[in-house]
């Protein structure tokens, strides 16, 4: 069982009263991916009510019409709220990994039956072998081409693949899993050794820092160490550049550009301080509660890595 002060507390700053899971950084928008952080962590806590809350929220306002996957984003400002209908693979993935956990927790066939058919459609438009690996596309529409794609690793939600692949050993969720260590090996730019955000890899299966995005180990990066680790596939070596940057515990520092060396100013937030301690094996952190001064993702990251520690 999580803690569940953390949830009454998270619920507090980030969850509507209808179930929309709010990102205070950010406008106040809402991703399909907070969107299955929150269904995660309402199963986390034994709490159904909330569960279905934000359950029939995302059905409602981000479920896609041509495929059981969801739209990204959603911004209360826009009209239409939704104003790009694409994915983001990690949403889909999150979301029904938690329809997963929730219907073997309260006996819900339903919700089993939602999340087999959106891990589907995920393996029916989001994975595809390129450049001699299994590979998650980030999206149904852009990120590639007939010469390379660009892929995420922090998309790779590793414990929800081995717990996909328990239930459709036929299917491709281990070779993501496996594959997805190579990548992560063969991903060690600049001095540091660490993935980029956002990955190039060529047909030819050369890996680069995208061009299309800053070429950092940043907020989408940090998720890498933490999934990984969760699903018990971030080996020493994997485990390594991570150590090394973040080897100065007086100074963690949540970005570092892997072509040019340039680092952040300041220090990084309680969530990703939490990656950092989950990296070395410290989890003194699984003591700390979320504070009223982080934002969204933050508090976010905190629980997750909470919950990596102490996994059911």
């Amino acid at each position: 069982m999580a803690d569940q002060s953390d949830w009454t507390l998270y619920k507090s700053r980030f969850v509507s009263s209808d179930g929309r899971v709010i990102d205070t950084y950010n406008n106040k928008i809402s991703h399909s991916e907070g969107q299955g952080w929150g269904m995660l962590f309402a199963e986390a806590n034994n709490d159904q009510h909330s569960f279905d809350l934000i359950w029939s929220w995302t059905r409602k306002n981000l479920a896609r019409t041509d495929a059981f996957l969801f739209s990204w984003r959603y911004d209360p400002e826009l009209r239409p709220a939704v104003k790009d209908p694409n994915n983001a693979s990690d949403g889909d993935i999150l979301i029904a990994w938690a329809l997963q956990r929730a219907a073997k927790r309260w006996k819900n066939r339903n919700y089993e039956t939602a999340s087999a058919a959106i891990r589907a459609d995920i393996q029916k438009l989001l994975v595809k072998d390129f450049g001699g690996f299994t590979v998650l596309l980030p999206g149904l529409k852009g990120f590639s081409d007939k010469e390379s794609i660009d892929i995420n690793l922090s998309y790779w939600v590793i414990p929800a693949f081995i717990s996909f692949a328990m239930v459709e050993p036929e299917q491709n969720w281990s070779k993501l899993v496996t594959d997805g260590q190579k990548l992560l090996a063969a991903s060690r730019f600049g001095s540091y050794g660490l993935p980029s955000d956002w990955i190039r890899l060529s047909d030819k299966g050369q890996l680069a820092p995208s061009p299309n995005w800053p070429a950092r180990f940043s907020y989408d990066a940090v998720r890498i160490p933490l999934y990984f680790i969760w699903g018990s596939a971030l080996t020493n070596d994997l485990r390594q550049p991570f150590t090394d940057f973040w080897k100065n515990s007086e100074l963690i520092l949540p970005w570092v550009d892997v072509v040019t060396g340039e680092k952040a100013s300041y220090t990084a937030s309680a969530g990703i301080k939490a990656v950092r301690s989950l990296v070395y094996k410290d989890l003194s952190f699984t003591g700390q509660s979320p504070s009223t001064a982080d934002d969204y993702y933050s508090t976010s990251l905190l629980m997750l890595s909470k919950l990596a520690a102490d996994p059911r």
